[in-house]
């Protein structure tokens, strides 16, 4: 039977409120004796990496049987693309620029996490990032603010469902707050300085979106942003996140980072760090041990009080009532595993096929079906546990479908023969002359290049985020051999790989796509699936571009090829590689006839805008559309580009399909000088397109009126016009 939690906070002594806010580390299936000893005193909440089924149980019976007050335990763990089951990683699955796959993907995660008596999900990782040095930036829903809140929002819905109670879904946790993404250099851990506007407008609206769809929890950064960490950061957990987002849930730190606030530079010792991080708005306390050994002094210090150690306390105790852990402390743990879990795989295998991008192509794909002999070669042609990527859960490598494997079976008429060449990283090139041999006796070679799941992910950051070891020996070998090359490139970030792009027959961006990879790559290749992954992130073409992204600022000297001083390289072009939201398509898909409703638009009001889709290619593809703003004079200046909706499209050789958006004025606000929204009188330009090229885009203008004194002019969409630019 339930109890009030109010009664259970007037009960507990100081020792038990601290352990409510402490959270511990278990092994898989099991934990050290004095981590059940502390279970037994009180002086834990939480465990985090418990995850088998009978553990959990017998440690939820000592906290609920063997305690003073028996408050059930909140098991935690790092559920992020998948549990068992392993989807993409999401910076893959963002280029699906699907909400409705993102919440499905979720919500089986949950599924099968919580019959492992996992209750909260580390997840999820919402950084914006545009620095492909970021290991980080595998767990990243991209470089686009509105594309990681559409992506927050479905996440928290896969999750959560539509009660936490519910025994099948998890609480999830919103990380990391702050701006984890905008480390100095791309280095883990380094310092964020930027501005409150980069803030605000960018690393921030993720976050947002999270909250607003009643996120259970959030995790701040391990980062400062201007020496300011993110644990000690009242500004942005106190007043931004509870005061004016209105979030009343639990904030939980990141591993160790309230200890870290003395080699932060920010607190003096423990005592110290645990008061700024309490202070500040941190609820739990994960594996630092800082509130258990900082917060009784910092309290007899008077650097806390002892409200705010009751307030993170009924927070805490909030959560656990809504997990309904107070009715059944062991949710979830009577569900058996389904018999078949075909269901999920199928899933896997749809959201690999999708986040998948053809970055190139002259033709080769998809592959013919009377190919004779196929090569496949390179460090990843045949391998299992890379394909999971990092924090792959509980997924076990043994059952995920290899490149090779997923040919073999994709297209039994046709020899396939396997060769690694090269290790993923070292300089070991004896394996060459191998691959060459098969190579020489095929019609087309598939090189399967790209990084370990280790090279990806926290800690992960490269410098240089090309081909590791001797990959790119490989490569040109067989590239020299002058067959048909497509290359397939297996990664938790962008490669910057421009020669390989020159010269192969096709690249695609293949991610780390968890166990249905084989299975969904011949998908793909073999035109089994019409490829429809478009790129979350802008794709460099040398590291001296980084960080690049299709919203810049403009500046008083655009670039001029007949002026040097302008802004631009000397050496290099400007532009990305391929630019955000490109991806290739067996369609082809046009754009015309740009449309909207009304000529201006009033504070208040809405306006549609549509768009002519057409499917000239010969296969039935997805199409997406994004819909992007640009305010060419404001008070501040605006980027070039703003993405401000996207949708998508299912056409049929010659269908053709009207895409309608609508706008309301708020999409037209901005933070003004003082960061305050500001929605101003001028003409706004509306453009529609499949990337973020500016040749591919169909422009038409708004009036955007900020007062009400007129009636705006409205009426029906007109028909499409002829005279419209071209779109791909």
């Amino acid at each position: 039977m339930a109890r009030p939690i109010d009664a259970l906070l007037a009960a507990m002594t100081l020792e038990e409120k601290i352990g409510q806010l402490t959270m511990t580390e278990g092994s898989g299936h099991g934990v050290a004796r004095d981590v059940q000893t502390a279970i037994r005193q009180g002086g834990l909440g939480s465990l985090l990496n418990v995850h088998h089924a009978p553990t959990v149980r017998e440690l939820q019976r000592l906290a609920v049987e063997e305690t003073r007050l028996g408050i059930p335990l909140v098991f935690g763990l790092d559920v992020l693309h998948g549990h068992r089951t392993i989807f993409p990683i999401p910076l893959a699955e963002a280029a699906a620029f699907d909400p409705a796959l993102w919440e499905k993907t979720a919500a089986a995660a949950a599924a099968e996490a919580t019959r492992d008596g996992i209750m909260l999900t580390f997840a999820p990782m919402l950084d914006l990032a545009r620095d492909p040095r970021w290991g980080r930036i595998a767990e990243s829903p991209g470089e686009d603010p509105l594309l990681g809140s559409r992506f927050a929002a479905a996440k928290v819905r896969g999750f959560q469902g539509h009660a936490l109670s519910d025994p099948m879904r998890l609480a999830a946790t919103a990380k990391h707050i702050g701006a984890y993404g905008a480390v100095t250099a791309g280095r883990e851990y380094a310092s964020s300085d930027i501005s409150e506007r980069s803030l605000l407008e960018l690393h921030l609206p993720a976050f947002k979106a999270a909250a607003e769809a009643g996120v259970a929890a959030v995790m701040a950064a391990f980062t400062d942003i201007a020496g300011v960490p993110a644990h000690a950061n009242v500004a942005l957990l106190r007043d931004r996140l509870r005061q004016g987002w209105g979030f009343d849930g639990v904030v939980v730190s990141d591993y160790g980072a309230i200890a870290e606030l003395v080699p932060h530079g920010v607190a003096a010792d423990i005592a110290e760090a645990a008061a700024l991080a309490l202070n500040a708005g941190v609820d739990i306390d994960m594996m630092g041990g800082a509130y258990r050994r900082g917060l009784p002094a910092a309290l007899a210090r008077g650097l806390v009080g002892a409200e705010a150690v009751d307030a993170a306390v009924m927070r805490v105790l909030r959560l656990k009532e809504q997990l309904g852990l107070f009715d059944d402390p062991y949710r979830g743990l009577s569900r058996s595993a389904p018999a078949d879990d075909g269901l999920v795989r199928g899933l896997a295998r749809e959201a690999a096929r999708r986040s998948i991008v053809l970055l190139s192509n002259d033709g080769v794909l998809p592959l013919p079906p009377t190919l004779r002999r196929v090569a496949v070669v390179g460090p990843l042609a045949a391998a299992n546990r890379p394909m999971l990527g990092p924090w792959a859960a509980l997924g076990d490598a043994t059952p995920a479908t290899t490149i090779a494997d997923g040919l073999r079976r994709a297209l039994p008429s046709c020899a396939i023969d396997v060769a690694m060449g090269t290790p993923i990283d070292g300089a070991d090139t004896s394996g060459i002359a191998d691959a060459c041999r098969i190579a020489e006796a095929a019609d087309i070679i598939v090189l399967c290049l790209g990084e370990d799941d280790t090279m990806s992910g926290e800690a992960g950051s490269r410098a240089r985020p090309e081909l590791p070891g001797a990959q790119r020996t490989l490569a040109e070998v067989m590239l020299d051999l002058g067959k048909p090359v497509v290359a397939l490139l297996t990664s938790g970030r962008p490669l910057i790989v421009p020669w390989l792009v020159e010269r192969a027959s096709a690249v695609l961006a293949t991610w780390f796509l968890g166990h249905e990879a084989g299975h969904a790559i011949a998908d793909v290749l073999t035109g089994a699936a019409n490829p429809s992954g478009r790129l979350p992130v802008s794709w460099p073409r040398d590291v001296g571009q980084v960080p690049i992204f299709y919203a810049e600022r403009p500046t008083g000297r655009p670039a001029e090829a007949a002026n040097r001083f302008t802004s631009k390289y000397l050496d290099l072009p400007a532009t990305p590689q391929f630019p955000f939201g490109h991806g290739l398509s067996y369609s082809r898909f046009v754009l015309s006839g740009l449309r909207i409703s009304a000529d201006e638009i009033r504070s208040g009001d809405d306006v549609e805008v549509a768009v002519e889709v057409a499917n000239d290619g010969p296969a039935a593809g997805q199409a997406t559309i994004l819909l992007f703003i640009h305010d060419p004079v404001a008070c501040v200046a605006r980027p070039r580009l703003e993405l401000k909706d996207f949708t998508r499209v299912g056409l049929m050789p010659g269908e053709r399909e009207s895409v309608r958006f609508r706008l309301a004025s708020e999409t037209f606000m901005f933070p003004g000088r003082d960061l305050s929204p500001v929605l101003e009188t001028g003409e706004i330009e509306i453009l529609v397109g499949t990337s973020a090229a500016p040749d591919g885009l169909l422009r038409t203008s708004l009036r955007v009126i900020a007062d009400r004194e007129a009636e705006p002019r409205r009426g029906a969409i007109p028909e499409p016009r002829t005279e419209s630019g071209p779109g791909r």
